[in-house]
């Protein structure tokens, strides 16, 4: 794997210093390891998919941490849970201490209740998703991400229009087409992306997905995944869905969760602050990875990209994930995403909400933006009586385009 500068570097040894087990988890071959080992490289590093290491750490995990109490990676965890009960354990012998345990997994809802059910108050939990535009182009993490560390307000926006950028809207439509995961994004041969991207996505359904959910039927799984890259930034009627790959609606609920906790996918829930019969109830959600979307959809061209008549909905997805990324990589902890709809139409397609605030956010493809189709954010704005929205497009420059509305072009992010 590539040595990338992850925007998530700093943090994981902030946490380190911190909690005694940072756990780092996320999509395969999104560069867990390889940030681990950048964090902590003078470690002792076991991989829990290499059967030497397995057969050494199951046979008596109790004795190994007895042995090994301390400055240590164990990498894909998922492999054996029955390690996070062992570590409460050890980690309590000498409870004070931090920093012991650096831990990497892939995937699965189980990997997550292990760690916080067992090392509850103990391990802290970053997740890493495939490379973001700045990481790509080794540029530091925007300075947009600050203002989300004190509550908005009304200098929000006057902060937002004095930002600067060394990334370029050709770098950001370059990430847009090719995706972020490191080892195809970095490499020159020719043919190495495509190639890479579906060895990866049939190595996914049939070794990760297989192992994780033996029971699985696999060929039905398979067609829902190549069936959401179409659907990406839609809403999802899973009935309709299920009778595209003759499957009943349970199924399809499960398979949307598997493809969420596997890091493929991200469901997306509707913002209601009430129980309002005017909101739509269905889910909405996106393939994470643009390059792995693109993939899927068979579009390997920036023509072919462009030409698309849904490039404005894939944009939007890619740019979402942009900014999760960004989010994730802050020391902001208390914060979740929303897509936002009414049964009318009124859509809006990002409202971010923590201890910062509400910050609804439309995307747009183009490098303009008609202020009259900005009517929903505007009300939204309005209605709730917030400092600011912002509409994210492929201008040249921020600007306050409406009253308290920020065009922010998407390379500034």
């Amino acid at each position: 794997m590539i040595d990338v500068q992850r925007n998530q570097f700093d943090q994981v040894n902030r946490l380190l210093d911190m909690f005694p087990a940072v756990l780092v988890t996320g999509v395969r071959q999104g560069g867990k390891t390889t940030l681990a080992r950048m964090c902590r490289p003078d470690w002792e590093s076991h991989d829990l998919e290499n059967p030497a290491d397995f057969d050494t750490i199951e046979r008596d995990p109790v004795f190994f941490f007895k042995q090994k109490p301390s400055r240590l990676i164990l990498d894909e965890a998922q492999e054996l849970p029955v390690i996070f009960k062992v570590l409460r354990g050890v980690i309590d012998d000498r409870r004070r201490e931090k920093g012991r345990f650096l831990i990497t997994g892939s995937s699965s809802r189980d990997l997550l209740a292990s760690a916080s059910e067992s090392l509850a108050g103990r391990i802290a939990i970053v997740e890493l998703g495939t490379l973001k535009t700045n990481e790509i182009v080794g540029a530091p993490l925007s300075a947009f991400y600050d203002i989300f560390k004190t509550p908005l307000g009304e200098s929000s926006a006057q902060r937002l229009l004095s930002l600067a950028t060394t990334i370029t809207r050709e770098d950001v439509l370059r990430s847009f087409l090719r995706g972020g995961y490191p080892e195809p994004v970095t490499s020159s041969l020719p043919g190495f992306h495509d190639a890479w991207m579906s060895n990866y996505f049939k190595a996914y359904v049939d070794r990760d997905v297989r192992a994780l959910f033996p029971r699985l039927d696999l060929v039905k799984y398979r067609r829902l995944i190549t069936m959401l890259a179409h659907l990406s930034g839609q809403l999802i009627n899973r009935s309709e869905l299920g009778r595209s790959i003759e499957a009943d609606e349970k199924s399809v609920r499960d398979y949307l969760d598997i493809a969420h906790g596997t890091f493929v996918w991200r469901n997306y829930r509707n913002f209601e602050r009430s129980r309002s019969r005017a909101m739509v109830k269905m889910p909405r959600g996106g393939v994470r990875d643009s390059g792995l979307l693109n993939h899927l959809l068979k579009i390997g061209t920036p023509e072919q990209l462009d030409g698309s008549p849904f490039v404005g909905r894939y944009f939007e997805n890619f740019i979402c994930e942009e900014l999760i990324k960004g989010l994730q990589a802050t020391d902001v902890f208390n914060w979740e995403y929303f897509y936002y709809r009414t049964r009318n139409g009124a859509e809006i397609d990002l409202v971010l909400s923590g201890d910062f605030g509400l910050l609804p956010i439309e995307i747009k493809y183009g490098v303009k933006t008609d202020t009259r189709k900005l009517s929903t954010l505007k009300r939204f704005v309005r209605d709730r009586d917030l400092p600011l929205g912002i509409v994210i497009n492929n201008a040249d420059r921020p600007e306050l385009i409406a009253d308290r509305i920020v065009q922010l072009p998407a390379n500034f992010i």
